[in-house]
């Protein structure tokens, strides 16, 4: 009864962190729009999703209408880009 408790309380605790990771912040969309907009492509701010410590871009269109997803680290640094 103890664990269960105990399991329960770790998880109630542990749910706000998680759920701030869902999705990036206002100020981390708008450096990456900035970014994007550098390299010559945008997206919808939407397809930005949190993943391992990173942002994973989904259905970013470049010049030329190429389509890409790209990884960034947490520092915002394009660690993959891969076409679709």
């Amino acid at each position: 009864m103890k664990l269960t408790f105990s399991l329960i309380t770790a998880l109630l605790v542990a749910a706000p962190v998680f759920a701030a990771d869902e999705n990036p912040s206002p100020e981390v969309i708008a450096k990456i729009e900035a970014i994007l907009a550098d390299m010559e492509c945008q997206m919808d701010s939407d397809d930005i999703e949190v993943e391992d410590g990173g942002y994973d871009l989904d259905d970013v269109i470049c010049k030329g209408g190429r389509q890409f997803d790209i990884k960034m680290d947490s520092d915002l640094n394009v660690i993959e880009k891969r076409a679709e």
